[in-house]
């Protein structure tokens, strides 16, 4: 076995068409598939549509979940939701052998639009530390809002069986947290579950700007939301494919010098967000066979909002998944009959296979970003002079499971990389005949099991050398 074939092997390459190293013939073919992490394949296997099912099923139970209905009912209302949200947090954690911290994240939300006086609002939260010194205090965030509503926006005592919207979210994250607790990680992963989305998406906004203030290195961040169904307004099945959307350039009026540089250079294609989406699409399909991720250049869908629109506001990056063919006459109603039509956000409308298969995706995803090394620091292309190749060059990891890094390109038209060479330990690298005019780069850390870090786009680099 060639130390090429062998270096392939055990970093997978993604796919990707594997260039020879300089004074190397290029190879003809490439026969060799790539590899899977076996612990993330556990996973993938452990994520079950019956316990999806249970806890939407329950969720749908306490009548409403709306941010302002009953608090004290073991019963009825947000606060049995919350409560039960937390013991069975709590109970994941028991079975994990304590793995898990959780505990509810409090604030009180003074009046606006939607909340008519003040309000205690209360996120579910659990975290799974990292083991890795050098990794731990990297944050991977996961959401899904527990709370619901009818119809009308402030009516707090109306049935809000909420089992898409979003029951449906917050099933994922407490199925990802049951199964994901069991296993370590480099870095720090937090399942989320937030209140108050339907009121101003003030609950994720709370917990955003701590993090924001504390410095909390939130390295990604994924929400749930409305990912129960299969099927469209139309009748359609479509059960193979989610959405997921990505922001690219910020609608800021001040740019900061970084983004400034990014259009400047071509890359509004190549914000960290986008990144990330790219990394999710990448490893969810390869880890869940027969499903696609869509990846949507956009914010969210057509001047709607998620949770993760207040961590883009910060400065993180963030997306969302939601199923592929929304039906609205289970969204945000009353639950009615007319015209023979049922109305209403109702377990029956659910598909929980569908459910399991998109928690799939986010548990994949995000246990591939945690398992993986840091993205590289103070990535450079070189201008130092007019050249046809193209040099790179960037900070070392301090990962003590570092491989090495990865480089990645792409024509300027094509929305996801489709050429990558692995460059060893090293931190500066020509790619000989390849020209930065012409195509797009990126650079990613590799570990010694092959995971990959998402790709960071370079910065002009003209220091002379």
């Amino acid at each position: 076995m060639t130390k090429r074939l062998l270096v392939c092997l055990l970093l997978g390459c993604l796919g990707l068409p594997v260039l020879p190293v300089p004074g190397q013939q290029k190879p003809k073919t490439r026969t060799t598939k790539p590899a899977l992490n076996p612990q993330i394949q556990q996973i993938a296997r452990e994520i079950s549509a019956k316990n999806i099912e249970a806890t939407i099923r329950k969720l749908v139970s306490f009548g409403t979940r709306h941010t302002l209905s009953e608090t004290e009912s073991e019963t009825t209302g947000i606060g049995a939701a919350r409560r039960w949200i937390k013991a069975e947090m709590e109970r994941y954690s028991r079975e994990s052998g304590g793995r898990l911290q959780v505990e509810f994240d409090e604030f009180i939300q003074s009046e606006t639009a939607r909340v008519p006086k003040p309000v205690k609002i209360v996120n579910v939260v659990a975290t799974l530390p990292g083991k890795q010194p050098e990794a731990k205090d990297r944050v991977y965030v996961v959401s899904g809002h527990y709370d619901s509503r009818a119809s009308e926006a402030l009516d707090a005592t109306s049935a809000a069986p909420g089992a898409n919207d979003d029951a449906s979210g917050t099933a994922a994250v407490m199925e990802m947290a049951r199964v994901m607790s069991k296993y370590e990680f480099d870095a720090t992963l937090v399942f989320m579950t937030v209140a108050a989305e339907e009121q101003g998406l003030l609950g994720a906004a709370h917990w955003a700007e701590l993090a924001k203030q504390k410095k909390i290195n939130v390295a990604g961040m994924i929400t749930n939301d409305i990912i129960g169904s299969s099927r469209a307004d139309t009748g359609k099945i479509d059960n193979t494919q989610v959405r997921l959307f990505a922001e690219g350039v910020p609608p800021s009026r001040e740019l900061s010098d970084d983004w400034r540089t990014l259009l400047q250079t071509g890359g509004e294609n190549d914000s960290p967000t986008r990144q990330l989406a790219r990394h999710i699409k990448e490893i969810g399909e390869r880890y869940v066979p027969g499903m696609t991720v869509n990846v949507i250049y956009r914010r969210d869908r057509y001047l709607r909002g998620g949770d993760h629109s207040p961590f883009l506001d910060r400065g993180f990056a963030a997306v969302r998944m939601t199923e592929p063919n929304e039906d609205f006459r289970h969204q945000h109603q009353n639950v009615r009959t007319e015209k023979g039509v049922q109305f209403g956000d109702l377990p029956e409308f659910v598909d929980f296979s569908y459910v399991a298969q998109v928690t799939r995706i986010n548990a994949v995803s995000l246990a591939s970003l945690a398992l993986a090394p840091a993205q590289p620091k103070n990535v450079g292309m070189e201008t130092i002079e007019l050249e046809n190749s193209t040099t790179l060059r960037w900070e070392a990891n301090l990962d003590p499971d570092l491989a090495g890094y990865r480089l990645v390109w792409r024509e300027t038209t094509a929305p996801f990389w489709q050429h990558a060479e692995f460059v060893g330990n090293v931190t500066r690298y020509t790619v000989k005949n390849v020209s930065k005019d012409n195509f797009l780069f990126g650079v990613q850390a590799v570990d010694k099991d092959g995971n990959t870090s998402p790709a960071v786009y370079p910065r002009p680099y003209r220091q002379q050398r």
